[in-house]
């Protein structure tokens, strides 16, 4: 597995990801033998939400109460945990209060004192970003979060808030895959007449921006086509996509899932792919491509397979 220290951070981070939105209706031994094959494949880094589970913090309860981590244990792992949505209204809320409020519950549920970076989940369009800066500073001045960043945030947004903070943002997690990849699409059809792709949208050049500001990518649902609509992997709208992917599949050697892995982990960003799986053995043929060397002409076939246009 493939490590990096992430900028502004101590964290020697796996370029892999297991994200945790699912384990809620999983038994305790489902969840540690899922943890369990994580880390075997060299992931040690596990996303969350105070959302994930139906109720509020269950997914960060069904796996502290499943793997009951000693404090060495709990050292050994990077634990990330998103708060600032509230499913049954206001909907978002990026108020000091609640971003305080929330942390705390993920800390009694996840039965750990500290969270080692706490992302704001989605754009709050009421943000204060001066109540944001209070929050954080609360957070870290009293230990309860070493490092922050969001998700699905534009550069200007990301911008807006960090003219308050005082605290670096280290990662935005963005919805990436080889079918939803937009945000780079863009960049390769950049000025181009005629096409949606070249089309600047949310702000445009989240990628560039990321990279100019040592903001890791984090990319979830690295497997959908589009948008919680099922995964493109053998599905027969994307015959011309799988052909290529099993193809080059056997030719590294690995399965398809590691091939699409390592089409996220192949761009110099140094992005990592956040897996939502609960199967064990997708993790593990997810995990074989953090390290798979696809060339640049793999690449873009790839891309241009999944349909994205290259000049």
């Amino acid at each position: 597995m493939k490590q990096f220290t992430m900028p502004h951070t101590e964290i020697s981070a796996p370029n892999v990801v297991l994200g945790l939105m699912r384990i809620a209706e999983k038994s305790d031994e489902e969840i540690r033998t899922l943890v369990r094959t994580a880390r075997e494949a060299g992931i040690d880094f596990f996303d969350h939400a105070d959302i994930y589970g139906g109720s509020t913090h269950r997914c960060e309860e069904r796996f502290a109460e499943a793997l009951q981590l000693s404090p060495s244990e709990r050292e050994q792992v990077t634990i990330q945990s998103k708060a600032g949505i509230v499913p049954d209204g206001p909907y978002f809320d990026f108020s000091a209060e609640h971003l305080v409020r929330s942390v705390e519950g993920s800390l009694r549920a996840l039965r750990t004192d500290h969270l080692d970076i706490l992302l704001l989940h989605r754009p709050d369009a009421l943000v204060e970003p001066e109540e944001v800066a209070r929050a954080f500073d609360e957070l870290h001045a009293s230990g309860k979060v070493t490092h922050f960043g969001v998700s699905n945030h534009t550069p200007r947004q990301i911008e807006l808030l960090q003219k308050h903070l005082d605290q670096p943002i280290v990662a935005n997690q963005l919805q990436l895959s080889i079918t939803h990849s937009t945000f780079v699409a863009q960049g390769v059809a950049s000025n181009m007449q005629g096409t949606d792709q070249a089309l600047v949208r949310d702000g445009g050049g989240i990628l560039d921006f990321c990279r100019l500001h040592d903001i890791t990518v984090q990319a979830w649902s690295p497997f959908q086509a589009q948008f919680f609509d099922g995964v493109f992997l053998g599905h027969p709208e994307y015959a011309e996509l799988n052909a290529v992917i099993d193809r080059l599949a056997a030719q590294h050697g690995v399965t398809p899932e590691a091939i699409a892995t390592a089409w996220i982990t192949r761009h110099p960003a140094q992005m990592q792919v956040v897996l939502g799986t609960t199967t064990p053995q997708r993790v593990s043929d997810a995990a074989g491509g953090s390290e798979v060397p696809l060339t640049r002409a793999e690449w873009y076939e790839l891309f241009r397979a999944a349909g994205w246009m290259v000049p």
